[in-house]
This record gives C-alpha cells, sequence and structure tokens, in this order.
C-alpha cells in the first residue's frame, strides 16, 4: 500500500490535539458532569425557601431557578478552566505555583483585613474565597518543589528538608485562614499535606515519629492555640462531642442546625419524602428547620438525604467513589512524582470536601461549613474544582505523551 504524503502507518496523520481529544479519560468526564447536572436540581430545590428581591422573582420565577442559573453559569466558566488545564502539559501549568500561590497569600492578608463572615473578597464584580485559592496553588507548588528542587542539589532530597518545604507551604496558608475564622477550608490542609508526605517519599519512620508528636500536641492544640485563633471552632467541637455523647445540648442554640439536619437525613428513610417536596409532606426544609440561607451550599446534602432518601444519597456516594477511584487511576500511570503528586493532593482535596461537608450532615464531624464539591452552589469554587480535575485530566492525556520523539515519526 502506498503511503500519502501527510499519512503515518498507511492512515491519516493524527493532528496532537485530535490525540488529546481522543485520549481523555471519558469516566472521569462523564461522572464530573453527572454530578454537576444533579447539583443544578439539587440547589434549584434546596434555595427555593431562600429570601429574594422581587426583581429577581419576577425574572427567574423562584428563589430556586434563579441559583440553579446562576450555577450553570459557573459551570460554563469551568468548562473552559477544565478543558485548558486539560489540554496544556501538566509541566507547564505547574510553573504557575509561585506566583499563585504569592498572589493566594495577598489575597488572603486582605481577606483578613475584611469583616466579612464568609471570607469572601469581590474583584472586578466576581466574589471568591481566597482560601479556596491558596489550597490550589499549594497543590500546584507541593508538585513543582518535591520534584524539581532535588535537582538543584540532593541536598533538597532529605527527609528533613522536603517535610520542611511541605510544611513551610502548608502551614502559612492553615494558620491565615484559621485565624479568619474558616476551619472547615483550613481542615482540608491536613489529608492534604499528609498526603504530599506520602507520596513526597518520606521515609515511615519519619511518617510514624511525626504521627506520635502530632497525637502529643493535639490537647495542647485544642485547649490553647485554637482558642487563639477561631471563636467558633471550640463551641462547635464542644456541641459536636456532647451530642456525640449523647448530652443535653441547646438545640434552640448553638445545636439548632446539626440537630435539625441529622434529623432531616435520619427520618428520611429509603426513598426521601421527594424532590421539592412540602410541608405537608413533612419535609424539615420546607418547615425551615434547615438554615434557608445555607441550604444550597454547606447543606445541600441534607436536602438531599431528605427529599432523595437512603438511595439517593447512595447515589451520590457512589459517583464520587468512581471519581476518587479514577484519580488514583491516573495517579498510578503518571510519568513522573509532578504528576502524582499533583493528582493524588487534588484526589485529597475531593475526599476532604466530601467527608467534611457528609460527615457535619451525619454528625460524625463538627459544623465546619464547607462546600460539597460540584453539588453545591459555591460561586467560583465550582470553577476551581473543574480546573482542579482538568489537571488530573491533564497527568492522563500527558502520561506517555514525547512530543519531539512524535515529531520525528510523523517527518518519517
Amino acid at each position: 500500500m502506498a503511503i500519502w504524503p501527510g499519512m503515518v502507518g498507511g492512515g491519516p496523520a493524527m493532528t496532537p490535539f485530535l490525540r488529546k481529544i481522543l485520549g481523555m479519560n471519558w469516566v472521569l468526564v462523564l461522572v464530573m458532569y453527572g454530578l454537576l447536572i444533579f447539583g443544578v436540581f439539587m440547589i434549584e430545590s434546596a434555595a427555593r425557601h431562600v429570601a429574594m428581591t422581587k426583581e429577581n422573582l419576577s425574572a427567574f420565577g423562584s428563589a430556586g431557578a434563579y441559583f440553579a442559573s446562576k450555577q450553570k453559569s459557573f459551570i460554563l466558566m469551568g468548562s473552559v478552566a477544565y478543558f485548558v488545564a486539560a489540554f496544556i502539559d501538566y509541566r507547564w501549568i505547574r510553573w504557575l505555583g509561585i506566583p499563585f500561590y504569592l498572589v493566594s497569600m495577598a489575597c488572603l492578608v486582605i481577606a483578613m483585613r475584611q469583616d466579612d463572615s464568609v471570607h469572601q473578597l469581590k474583584i472586578a464584580g466576581i466574589s471568591f474565597q481566597p482560601a479556596q485559592l491558596g489550597i490550589t496553588s499549594g497543590i500546584l507548588l507541593i508538585a513543582w518543589l518535591v520534584q524539581d528542587l532535588p535537582k538543584l542539589h540532593r541536598w533538597f532530597a532529605a527527609p528533613f528538608v522536603r517535610i520542611g518545604i511541605i510544611g513551610a507551604t502548608a502551614a502559612v496558608p492553615f494558620l491565615m485562614v484559621m485565624k479568619m475564622g474558616d476551619m472547615g477550608s483550613a481542615l482540608v490542609w491536613i489529608p492534604v499535606s499528609v498526603v504530599a508526605l506520602l507520596i513526597g517519599g518520606i521515609p515511615y519512620r519519619y511518617l510514624t515519629c511525626m504521627t506520635f508528636l502530632g497525637v502529643g500536641f493535639i490537647p495542647l492544640l485544642y485547649f490553647v492555640v485554637l482558642p487563639l485563633v477561631s471563636k467558633r471552632g471550640p463551641e462547635r467541637i464542644d456541641v459536636w462531642l456532647r451530642m456525640m455523647e449523647g448530652k443535653e445540648v441547646d438545640i434552640s442554640g448553638d445545636a439548632y442546625a446539626p440537630y435539625n439536619v441529622s434529623m432531616a437525613i435520619g427520618k428520611a428513610g429509603w426513598k426521601g419524602v421527594g424532590y421539592k417536596s412540602t410541608v405537608e409532606q413533612g419535609s424539615l426544609h420546607a418547615k425551615g428547620f434547615i438554615p434557608r440561607e445555607t441550604a444550597h451550599n454547606d447543606y445541600i446534602f441534607a436536602v438531599i438525604g431528605e427529599e432523595l432518601g437512603f438511595r439517593g444519597s447512595l447515589l451520590l456516594l457512589t459517583a464520587f467513589t468512581l471519581l476518587l477511584i479514577q484519580g488514583l487511576f491516573i495517579a498510578f500511570y503518571s510519568r513522573d512524582v509532578s504528576g502524582r503528586l499533583l493528582v493524588c493532593l487534588v484526589v485529597a482535596v475531593f475526599f476532604a470536601h466530601i467527608f467534611e461537608s457528609i460527615g457535619m450532615c451525619i454528625l460524625i464531624m463538627p459544623i465546619t461549613g464547607i462546600p460539597l464539591p460540584l453539588i453545591s452552589y459555591s460561586g467560583t469554587f465550582v470553577v476551581i474544582c473543574m480546573f482542579l480535575l482538568g489537571l488530573v485530566q491533564s497527568v492522563w492525556i500527558h502520561r506517555n505523551w514525547k512530543p519531539e520523539t512524535q515529531a520525528k515519526q510523523v517527518e518519517a
């Protein structure tokens, strides 16, 4: 068979961009968009009782439709971030680690000086939480430093140095976010740091020693450090511990949210009370027992559990499990340490958010006020989550990517 110009191996030459599209992990894409679509429907139900202006109500018909429409806009922006991150080789994106980290730290300093209970900044009409930017930039920075610094000098490969690099990178935003009172976002750094130490090649004897030291410092951190950096943190943990022990709590005060949120899930049974359930159907959400202003972000799993029951919650957890397993699968096939760290740290971030957000609704975690990835209405957090998953996709697409070698094969 004659080979014509523009053909390789008897078939049409495949452009690098087309090769990337065909080489995507489509299971990851489908699960991600499935969760996003599910989240839009649940936001519409969870936010339908939020107080709205007459103009917005007349334009959208209901508060739920308004927030669902805004979530769709953020998903469109996130889709752009996802595919850009996926098609660009992650070895170039990780160089953004240092500037991105410095910018996010500056944003955290600005947010600390503002009197804002939700710790948001508003730039060019867009509101965002700098704590999420800090986590994203920290992931990029750790992935870059752990792999490339030892190339400069073997001293950087020493376990103590790697522990110091990871610890310093995580400690600065962790303490700043705790000082802001955002305990939920700060706690995400704990599993991220642990995973970074594991994947970063720290010997187990060091990890064991650090574990024992960490356990020994827990009383000091709880009774001395935590009250200094967070006012609501000790109160929420105390209420949670009292409820776990079956002690008496004030369900009209500090224990109002955890009590009613857990009751809404506990009474739903297998089928739940139904999507967009009403007062007549016995919905605690419709009666206002689930905090209405935060039902569509922090407490959205309580709405899912009550309306869709155990089967709906199980379906959601199955989808999240598939997403995380796909991430670990991609990390296994990564071409270098940097890619493996990127993917594993993203998986750690998602796992921490899922565990905290769902855990606080079923009383295995204290109330922390943290969104459920891809499901909660959380504005720019959806864009950040999709960008992080785009990085995971980039590691998969470029796992065997060798542009120079492939170019020589095409020319031959």
